[in-house]
Order: C-alpha cells, then sequence, then structure tokens
C-alpha cells in the first residue's frame, strides 16, 4: 500500500546531487505551503543521498520565501560522510527562487541505540476520543489551512479555547497526532509533525499565518507506531517574531523528536 504521505513527498533523481518534487496543494496553509511538510521533502532527498544513514539527527532550516504547489528541486550538497554520520547542506527551489536553505546531520538510528532519557514530562492528554477532533475546526480555519486534511489530529479540550473566540492565552497547543490512511510515523515523517498544529499564538487570540522564518528539529529515536502526542509552547514574542518549542512523544511514552522555530507574528485574517 502507497501512502498519501510518501506520494506527496516523493522524488525523482534529475542527476547525481539534485532530485525533482511536485509539491501538493494539499499542504498548502495561509500564503504558502506548510513548513514541516517542505522540511519533510528536503529531508527525504537528504535521505535517499545517504542509504546507510537514512534518518534524519538534527536539521536547521531558513525559509526564505513562500513555496506553491507544484514542480521543486532539491539540491543535496554532502560536506562530509563519516562512519556514523552524515552532513549535508540541502536547498529546496522552485525556478530561481530558493525556497529552504537547510544544514543536515543524518544517521542510522538504530545503530546509535534507543535510550531516551529526559526530564521533559509527558503530555498529559485525555484519549483521543475525549478530545476535539480537527474536523470541528471553524471554517474560516480550514479554508486556509486545507493540509488539516492530512492528519487526524486531535485536541485537548483546554487548549481548543481559540476555536469558539475564548484563548487561555497560555501560549500552549497540545494534541494527539497521525496521518490519514494509518501511516506511521518514522523518522522523516517526524521533520512534519512538529510544524503541524496551528502556530501557537491561536492561543494569545492571535489567529492567522505565521510564516517561519528558521526551524531547527532534532529527531531522537524512532518512532513506535500509533498515536503521537504533540505539544507547542511559547514564551516570548518581541519585534513582531515569537518562538515556539515542539515535543513529539510516541505510543511507548518517548520524547522521539523536539524543534524549535522563529516565526513571524501571524498575519490578520482577510
Amino acid at each position: 500500500m502507497t501512502h498519501e504521505f510518501d506520494e506527496h513527498i516523493a522524488l525523482s533523481h534529475q542527476d547525481e546531487t539534485t532530485w525533482v518534487a511536485e509539491l501538493d496543494a494539499g499542504w498548502s496553509v495561509g500564503g504558502g505551503l506548510n513548513g514541516g511538510y517542505l522540511l519533510a521533502v528536503a529531508g527525504n532527498a537528504v535521505r535517499q543521498t545517504f542509504p546507510s544513514k537514512p534518518d534524519p539527527i538534527a536539521i536547521s532550516a531558513y525559509y526564505l520565501s513562500a513555496a506553491e504547489p507544484g514542480k521543486a528541486t532539491v539540491h543535496v550538497d554532502v560536506r562530509r560522510e563519516g562512519g556514523s554520520v552524515a552532513t549535508a547542506a540541502v536547498d529546496l527551489r522552485q525556478g530561481e527562487e530558493t525556497r529552504i536553505a537547510a544544514l543536515a546531520t543524518y544517521a542510522d538510528l538504530d545503530r546509535l541505540g534507543d535510550d531516551v532519557r529526559t526530564t521533559a514530562e509527558e503530555p498529559d492528554l485525555p484519549p483521543p476520543d475525549q478530545c476535539v477532533p480537527n474536523t470541528m475546526a471553524p471554517p474560516e480555519v480550514r479554508a486556509i489551512a486545507p493540509l488539516m486534511d492530512r492528519f487526524d489530529m486531535r485536541f485537548h479540550p483546554d487548549h481548543i479555547g481559540w476555536a469558539v473566540g475564548q484563548p487561555s492565552g497560555d501560549g500552549v497547543l497540545s494534541a494527539w497526532f497521525r496521518l490519514v490512511d494509518d501511516r506511521e510515523p518514522d523518522p522523516v515523517s517526524l521533520l512534519m509533525v512538529v510544524d503541524a498544529l496551528p502556530p501557537v499564538t491561536f492561543d494569545l487570540g492571535m489567529p492567522g499565518w505565521a510564516p517561519t522564518l528558521e526551524l531547527t528539529a532534532h529527531v531522537r529515536a524512532r518512532p513506535a507506531p500509533g498515536w503521537l502526542k504533540v505539544r507547542h509552547a511559547t514564551r516570548n514574542m518581541a519585534g513582531g517574531m515569537f518562538e515556539e518549542d515542539c515535543e513529539v512523544w510516541d505510543s511507548a511514552g518517548r520524547l522521539v523528536a523536539q524543534s524549535r522555530q522563529l516565526a513571524r507574528q501571524p498575519r490578520p485574517v482577510s
């Protein structure tokens, strides 16, 4: 069975260092395509460049311009490949415009071990059937975010007040997450998951598209099958920008991915 997500990040080889992708309109949000989806497309090219080191460990991406549905090229410049890790620079381009410029380190998570120790606390979420599904999002939100049809997201009831005009003001969102068609999570899909929830500024009463300027993701372990728990939080807003910290926990209760991004304050919904 071919899953939708794998079709949407699929690549064909153009030459030794360049891959071709067809960016799917289903990942649109606000004024462009979702940054996590674009990171997964770029991450897939790096994965195919290093077949013996297929898993992202750390990737830092700068978003230079908004991507559009359609053809894109992904150029991978290998900087170093050692015994256990490899590093490459990767650019995702459309025409003459660079959409993302990133630096990525890859390895084989199975060879690095599967032990995760953390002082972070796993989000406490009610069972999925007691949470609020993304299908109940207001029409104006779904109109600007068709990517919400790409996954099943169940919000913590305490973190959904923004949908009815009553944001908590705490700057926290948490939800259960899984892709459509029961596609199980893997390390490359986690690059998308860290940017899948609505901007955490929704919980501050600031709806709208919040363009990412920079996003750094760390993948800590190969996720177990099943639902993921995703938590976004922010503490600072200054100069029209805010940071958003993300944690992703798997069904085994392990912290499998983390990210921090810097994004612009949401633009008003027109």
